[in-house]
C-alpha cells in the first residue's frame, strides 16, 4: 500500500471512526480538508480534533513515518502548518522547522479495502453510468438551479467577510479580490498578504507604484533576503521605513508556492500585477460597479506590472523582455471568483436587481471554465458554452457528488 491509497480511503472517508495518535490522544476528523496538487502538505484547509483541541491546517501523509525525514521536510517551512502526520506505518516523529513535533497517526481502516485497491476504477461521479444512458432532457433547468445555489453559497461567504470588516464592502472586496489572485495554488497566501496590509494603508500611497510594490513585496517576504539588484535595494529601502511607520507584519516566503507553476503565474509576477491593479484605484469595488459591460471590465482589469517585471519574472533573474499583462484567461478566472460574487452579494442586500442581473449576464458572457471538473463532465457528453454552465457543474461535483448527497440530489435536481 502507497500514499495513492492514503488519498484514496482518506478523501472516501473510508478510515474507521475510532483513531488516535502514536501518543494515545483521540482524533476526530471533521474536515477531510481539500486534496492539494502543488508543492506542500498533501491536504490543506482539514478541520481535526485533537484530544480536547479544534485544529484547521494541513495534512501529510507517508506510507512510512520516516519519510517525513527522508523528504527533508523537517527544513522545510511549508510543513510547519502540518496538524497531522498521517502514516502506515509508525516510526521516528515528524519535526517541524522549530523544533516541535507533529501529531502523528497509525490509519486504522477495514483491511478488505487492500483487496479491493488495485481493482478499483472510480467513476467521475457515482451516477456516470446512469448519467451516460439518461442524458437529461432538461439540463439547462437543472444548471439555472445549480448557479443560484452556486451564488448563493458564495453570498453567504461574503457576509461573513462583511462582518469581520465591519461591513466594509471596500475592504472585504480588497481581500476577496487578493484571494482571487492566487488562482487557488497561492490563494491562501494572497487572502493573509491582503489580511497584513489593510486596503486604507495602501491608498495613503495610491499615487506612488513604488511605495505599493515595496509594500505588497515586503509584506509578502519578498524583500527578507539580500540581493545585488537595484530595484530589489530600493524597494527594499521603502518597505523598511514603510514597516516600521505602520508596524506591518511579514508572513514566511515559504508560504509561496512555485513549482509546478509556469512563470508567467509566479506569485513574484501576480503580486506585481496585483500592485498595478491597486495602483489604478485602491477603492476597487467602487470601480467595478461602474464598470457597465463584460468588455469594459476586461479593459479595466488589463493589468500591465511596472518596468522592471518586463524583463523579470524573480527579483534578480534577468530575463528575455515580455509584456506581463494579465491574460483574459486568468482576467475571466478573477470576474467568475471576486467580480460577480459581490455584484450579486451588493445587487441583493440593496435591491438593486439591475446590479445582480448584471453578475448573471455575465456568466453567460465568459467562456466556460476548462478545469479537471469541466472536463470529467465532457467524458460523460456533457459539454458547457459558457462559465454559467461551467459553474453550475462545479457545484454539482463539489456539493453533491464528492460527498456522495445523490439522495437529495435525486430529490432536488432529479439528474439521474
Amino acid at each position: 500500500m502507497n500514499e495513492k491509497f492514503l488519498h484514496y480511503i482518506w478523501f472516501k472517508r473510508l478510515f474507521s471512526l475510532e483513531q488516535t495518535t502514536t501518543d494515545g490522544q483521540k482524533i476526530e476528523i471533521i474536515d477531510v480538508g481539500q486534496p492539494n496538487n502543488d508543492a506542500g502538505a498533501d491536504v490543506f484547509n482539514a478541520k481535526i480534533k485533537i484530544g480536547d483541541t479544534l485544529w484547521a491546517g494541513n495534512v501529510e501523509f507517508h506510507s512510512d513515518a520516516a519519510d517525513w525525514q527522508r523528504h527533508k521536510h523537517n527544513l522545510n517551512k511549508a510543513y510547519d502548518s502540518v496538524i497531522l502526520h498521517v502514516v502506515l506505518k509508525a516510526g521516528e516523529n515528524a519535526v517541524r522547522t522549530n523544533k516541535t513535533i507533529v501529531p502523528q497517526m497509525v490509519i486504522k481502516y477495514p483491511k478488505h479495502l487492500e483487496e479491493q485497491f488495485e481493482a478499483i476504477n472510480l467513476p467521475f461521479i457515482p451516477c456516470a453510468e446512469k448519467l451516460i444512458e439518461n442524458q437529461h432532457n432538461n439540463l439547462e433547468k437543472v444548471f439555472e438551479k445549480l448557479l443560484n445555489e452556486r451564488l448563493e453559497n458564495k453570498l453567504s461567504a461574503i457576509e461573513k467577510l462583511l462582518e469581520q470588516t465591519s461591513g466594509d464592502w471596500e475592504e472585504a472586496f480588497y481581500i476577496t479580490t487578493a484571494r482571487s489572485f492566487g488562482f487557488g495554488t497561492n490563494a491562501d497566501t494572497f487572502e493573509t498578504l491582503s489580511r497584513n496590509l489593510p486596503q486604507k494603508l495602501l491608498a495613503k500611497h495610491k499615487d506612488n507604484p513604488v511605495q505599493i510594490e515595496a509594500m505588497l513585496f515586503g509584506v509578502g517576504g519578498f524583500l527578507e533576503k539580500d540581493c545585488e539588484d537595484n530595484y530589489f535595494k530600493t524597494l527594499k529601502i521603502e518597505y523598511q521605513y514603510l514597516k516600521q511607520k505602520y508596524q506591518l507584519q511579514n508572513i514566511e516566503i515559504s508560504q509561496w508556492k512555485f513549482l509546478r507553476l509556469r512563470p508567467t503565474n509566479f506569485p513574484t509576477i501576480r503580486i506585481a500585477q496585483f500592485a498595478s491593479l491597486i495602483f489604478k484605484s485602491v477603492k476597487l469595488f467602487s470601480k467595478i460597479i461602474e464598470q457597465k459591460n463584460y468588455k469594459n471590465l476586461l479593459e479595466y482589469y488589463d493589468c500591465e506590472p511596472s518596468e522592471y517585471w518586463k524583463t523579470h519574472y524573480l527579483f534578480g533573474k534577468k530575463s528575455e523582455e515580455k509584456g506581463k499583462n494579465i491574460s483574459k484567461s486568468s482576467v475571466d478566472i478573477l470576474l467568475i471568483n471576486s467580480v460577480i460574487p459581490f455584484l450579486y452579494a451588493y445587487g441583493k442586500k440593496f435591491n438593486q436587481k439591475d446590479i445582480s442581473d448584471f453578475a448573471f449576464s455575465l456568466l453567460n458572457k465568459i467562456p466556460a471554465e476548462k478545469n479537471r471538473i469541466t472536463k470529467g463532465f465532457q467524458t460523460l457528453n456533457i459539454n458547457v458554452q459558457n462559465a454559467a454552465q461551467s459553474q453550475a457543474l462545479n457545484e454539482l461535483k463539489t456539493k453533491y457528488c464528492d460527498l456522495k448527497k445523490c439522495y437529495i440530489c435525486k430529490q432536488k435536481h432529479n439528474i439521474c
